[in-house]
């Protein structure tokens, strides 16, 4: 029996990004996509516990089944886990992201948020991001990279309560592949002011990322810098292990 990969992502359904994830996964398996029917960037881990949800099925696109969900990719997930597919996923895949998930970005990324989800239940889960918001944005220069992380978890497997954020660089052909972790950083948290029709004030973020350790040479921010794919491992687990150490040896 071939792998079944169950695909999502955070742009939508109609993101450039999602169909090409779909079209270099079906060379390795069956190919279930599920995702939002409205953008969800930003969506995190979100859930809808006060609307009903829909599944709506679209037209196949690269022989992989395509549905709908009006709700967030965490949403997807959990839905297609229980009312759409067939059998249990070999592997889930969320992506390819319209924009980068780098540093803490993992904290609000809908993109990272399904695959967490799929980290939870057990299944191998990887998330794929292109530093590079344009929906005609050129996700060729790094499909060969995508097809290698994708035949190395179906060969390899993950361990237990772990996945992974891949990032790719933007308009170059990548260099290769780095694992290294996540920069740490944080948000500028900036708003632009703007008034309606009305004139009545609004908000829109736009914040930036700052990465408080320009000069390391381990993190994603780093390699994205040179050129490569990086490749963060991470886990759903919150726990600061260290810190429980000290609190249980006082």
């Amino acid at each position: 029996m071939k792998p079944l990969i169950l695909i999502t992502n955070d742009d939508s359904i109609e993101a450039p990004g999602l169909h090409k994830l779909v079209k270099i996964a079906s060379e390795f398996g069956d190919v279930i996509g599920v995702a939002p029917r409205e953008p969800q960037s930003g969506m995190s881990s979100a859930i809808s516990v006060s609307r009903a949800l829909r599944i709506h099925e679209v037209p196949d696109y690269s022989g992989a089944r395509m549905f709908t969900v009006s709700g967030t990719p965490v949403d997807c997930v959990k839905l297609a886990l229980n009312a759409i597919v067939p059998r249990r996923p070999t592997l889930i895949l969320s992506g390819i992201n319209h924009g980068s998930n780098t540093g803490n970005a993992i904290t609000y990324s809908g993109t990272m948020g399904a695959v967490l989800e799929g980290c939870m239940n057990g299944i191998a889960s990887v998330g794929f991001s292109l530093c590079h918001h344009s929906v005609k944005a050129d996700f060729d220069l790094s499909a060969p990279f995508v097809r290698q992380i994708i035949a190395d978890v179906l060969k390899d497997g993950l361990p237990n309560y772990t996945a992974l954020n891949v990032n790719i660089p933007a308009r170059v052909e990548p260099l290769g592949i780095r694992a290294c972790r996540a920069a740490r950083g944080h948000w500028s948290e900036e708003f632009a002011r703007y008034t309606d029709p009305m004139g009545l004030p609004f908000y829109w973020l736009c914040g930036r990322f700052i990465n408080e350790e320009p000069e390391a040479t381990d993190t994603d921010e780093y390699w994205i810098g040179q050129g490569y794919i990086s490749l963060v491992p991470v886990t759903p687990e919150q726990t600061d292990s260290n810190f429980l150490k000290q609190l249980l040896n006082k």
